[in-house]
């Protein structure tokens, strides 16, 4: 059986056999007389990447008109003879001198780093085996180096916009400058909220003061609120569940509830949508033992970046609309301290005890939980303001000497509240280290990247993601085309039991490449483990690969613009995480004793797992992005669907009050889409599998289309200022394909005709996009399978 070959590899290679293998092409002009006969030939040559026709690497070579008829005399046979041995005499006398000469050939390292001189010769571009690449990188780093960095840029004061933030920012731009990296700065301004002045948060119970935690949560509403107080444990969906269960109602109530679990984003939330008008967090020493009267810090905020200019670039002030994000909750949301939360659960009357599961607090050692009453008033009041701040995103670049307008985004946020030694002093030094490893591999002419590598310090990172959000708003229509990876470097270290990762579909394989290539830090063990063996082993996605969320600092890169993006990170709890993020706690010693004294250690480990994946993604002529791995999730993700539409087709024709409207609820739109990105994925497989991949040209063509995936899974019948989070897997909102399964499961016999067509809707875009990333990933227009 013969396998289909696609046809732009076929042209190219027909091409390359009649042009050779270079990379320039010949251009023929011929000019004719007035009579129509050609008397003039004119050969230009030229390579690719040129603007312009005239202007060519190979330069132009014409030859003036000629009569071929002169050439039949004597005379000008003889002249033609006597030229021919000239310049036949002159050539050997010119090859055996140059043939004894034997020139020096120009190294990489006495190349220009300009990636045209690099590929106009075979010999210059040396590709140097991978191992020798990842042991290079492995050398440049050591626990001793890390070590030092995190004396260099731990801070007790970088909060975001503040001028201890700005002169970590200058540290990184002067030490880019001397890697000569090019650095540049990217301003933008925002709205952040800040307490207001002398002006403090209380919280009392009845008539008497419970405390005024100096701790806050940006982006909660401001004002007095009172009203009955009622626990909810991790005021997650499931716990307000069991309290609804018991009749208990959150309307208008303040919700006590412990942090951990999720984010304060996603508890504020929850509470809100049951009409609670204030919510209190407070860490239980259960989950986090940072003191009897921690203060913790946080946003509120269900999105990323500035919530004031949902969609839109915050650059220079261009707040062009007064608009609001949907992510704020407007109710009132405060953190409190261990002791103040112990009042309250002890002042807490009611007929109702908590549950079991409940019941675990320390807090309430001695004493019976209970739900609460409605005579428990509890008065919150909150004090903040947004105010103007100027936010500054740095950024250097090791360019890439053939694709140098595709780049690797390697990113770390910079500001923290209080010392954030493992929210962003650890992350940052893995950018600096990686930066000044990477860079003396290309400076000392050993190694050449075909992309570029950018290095990116954020702020705004404690905010939600501000800073990164505000640039890919900046640049939302391009960057999915020339991002094409995002690997997160915020985090990475926070325990040492467990590896765990997230990261789109097409980054698995390398996920699970990378951790057979990177060393085990764990202490005691054999030098020939390695993190798989560590910490995953069979089974391997199971173990180490977690959903990415919304709070995951690499989320606004994946659902908002579409860009193949990864974070990872050495935890010991998987549920609580690290326990004092968002705390004044969060410093180097209690970071070393939650990673057993091995700090230095795993950050080098981490390093070269952020590195290793970098290295890999532009040594390559093929891009390390699975394809294939995406088809299998987006068809998990997708049968179910179909399933349900067709148990469910039968009894919506036999609704007589819908019955004419269900016709057009089927499964066969979303079954011939996901064909198309069946066979589209397959196609672009075989030819990988069929080609030549040190072909540079056929390899580009296969990445532009590998390219276009991720970008063309965000719907594009949403609004980004509606709904940021367009991704059709992992983002949220009604155009998301959990959504659509949500409502085909709950439309049932009592379906109205403004159900079917929401549910309609919800299928066609859900349809067209999935159709869409076939199209895209199919390549040239007749190898399109559109058959809906």
């Amino acid at each position: 059986m013969i396998s289909k070959i696609p046809m732009d590899q076929t042209t190219l290679t027909i091409s390359k056999i009649f042009n050779g293998e270079g990379r320039s092409y010949s251009r023929f002009s011929l000019t004719q007389d007035a009579d129509g006969e050609t008397n003039q030939v004119e050969l230009k040559t030229s390579r690719d990447g040129d603007e312009e026709a005239g202007e060519t690497l190979g330069g132009s070579f014409s030859q003036q008109t000629y009569a071929p008829q002169r050439w039949r005399s004597p005379k000008h046979v003889a002249m033609l003879v006597g030229g021919f041995l000239f310049f036949f005499v002159v050539g050997l006398l010119l090859g055996s001198t140059i043939f004894r000469r034997q020139p020096k050939l120009q190294t990489p390292a006495d190349v220009d780093e300009c990636p045209l001189v690099v590929e106009t010769s075979a010999k210059v571009d040396v590709i140097l085996d991978w191992d020798d690449v990842r042991n290079m990188l492995q050398s440049k780093l050591s626990p001793e180096i890390f070590k030092q960095c995190f004396e260099n840029f731990k801070s007790t004061d970088h909060e975001a916009g503040s001028d201890g933030e700005m002169q970590l920012g200058e540290k990184i731009i002067e030490l880019f400058k001397n890697l000569d990296m090019n650095p540049w700065k990217d301003h933008h301004f925002v709205k952040l909220q800040r307490p207001v002045g002398t002006s403090v948060n209380r919280v009392s119970f009845g008539t008497e003061l419970v405390g005024e935690p100096l701790g806050y949560l940006a982006y909660s509403a401001s004002g007095t609120k009172q009203g009955r107080i009622i626990y909810s444990h991790y005021g997650q969906e499931e716990d307000f569940k069991v309290l609804l269960d018991k009749n208990i109602n959150v309307t208008k109530a303040v919700v006590l509830m412990r942090a951990g679990k999720i984010s304060f984003a996603e508890k504020v939330a929850n509470a809100a949508k049951l009409g609670a008008v204030a919510v209190l967090i407070y860490p239980d020493p259960v989950d986090i033992n940072c003191g009897s009267s921690c203060e913790m810090f946080g946003h509120i905020h269900m999105g990323t970046g500035d919530p004031y200019t949902p969609g839109f670039p915050s650059f220079n002030h261009t707040q062009f609309l007064l608009s609001r994000s949907s992510g704020l909750p407007g109710i009132l949301a405060q953190t409190i301290t261990p002791i103040m939360a112990s009042t309250l659960l002890r002042k807490m009357r009611g007929d109702q005890p908590a549950p079991e599961a409940w019941r675990d607090s320390k807090l309430s050692s001695g004493i019976s939980v209970l739900l609460g009453r409605d005579s428990d008033l509890v008065t919150v009041e909150v004090n903040t303001t947004l105010i103007d701040k100027e936010l500054v995103n740095i950024f250097g670049v090791i360019r890439g000497f053939m694709e140098p307008d595709h780049y690797v985004v390697l990113g770390a946020q910079r500001d923290a509240w209080g010392p954030g030694f493992a929210k962003s002093t650890v992350g940052t030094c893995l950018l600096v280290e990686l930066a000044k490893a990477t860079r003396a591999m290309v400076k000392n002419g050993d190694f050449r990247p075909r992309r570029s590598i950018m290095f990116a310090s954020w702020s705004g990172g404690d905010y939600g993601s501000v800073g990164a959000t505000e640039w890919l708003e900046g640049y939302l229509m391009s960057l999915n085309m020339k991002a094409y990876t995002y690997i997160s470097l915020d985090a990475v270290v926070t325990g040492y039991k467990t590896f765990k990762a997230s990261a789109s579909p097409m980054l698995y394989k390398l996920m699970g490449e990378t951790l057979k290539e990177v060393k085990s830090p764990v202490a005691g063990t054999s030098s020939s483990l390695t993190l798989y063996s560590d910490f995953a082993g069979t089974n391997w996605y199971t173990k180490v690969m977690t959903p990415m969320k919304m709070s995951d600092p690499a989320y606004p890169f994946l659902a908002f613009s579409g860009i193949p993006s990864v974070s990872f990170r050495f935890e010991s709890d998987v549920d609580i995480g690290y326990h004092y993020y968002g705390t004044l706690s969060d410093t180097q010693d209690n970071l070393d004793y939650a990673t057993g004294r091995q700090l230095t250690a795993l950050t080098m480990s981490a390093a070269q797992v952020a590195g290793t994946m970098m290295l890999r993604l532009v040594h390559d002529h093929l891009l390390r992005l699975d394809v294939e791995h995406y088809k299998t999730i987006l068809r998990m993700k997708v049968v179910p669907i179909i399933q349900q539409l067709d148990r469910k087709a039968k009894t919506l024709q036999q609704n007589p009050a819908v019955s004419n409207h269900a016709e057009a609820i089927t499964s066969n739109w979303l079954r011939s889409a996901m064909g198309s990105f069946t066979r589209a994925t397959n196609l672009l497989i075989d030819g990988i599998r069929m080609s030549d991949l040190s072909d540079i040209e056929i390899c580009q063509r296969f990445n532009d289309r590998i390219m276009r995936v991720e970008g063309n899974l965000l719907s594009p019948y949403k609004s980004p200022q509606e709904t940021p989070f367009r991704h059709i897997l992992f983002g949220s909102g009604s155009h998301t394909l959990q959504s659509l399964l949500d409502n085909v499961i709950a439309v049932g016999a009592n379906a109205t005709e403004e159900n079917l067509n929401l549910l309609r809707e919800q299928l066609a875009l859900a349809t067209w996009t999935i159709q869409g990333s076939a199209n895209a990933l199919a390549g040239n227009m007749w190898e399109l399978d559109n058959q809906i």
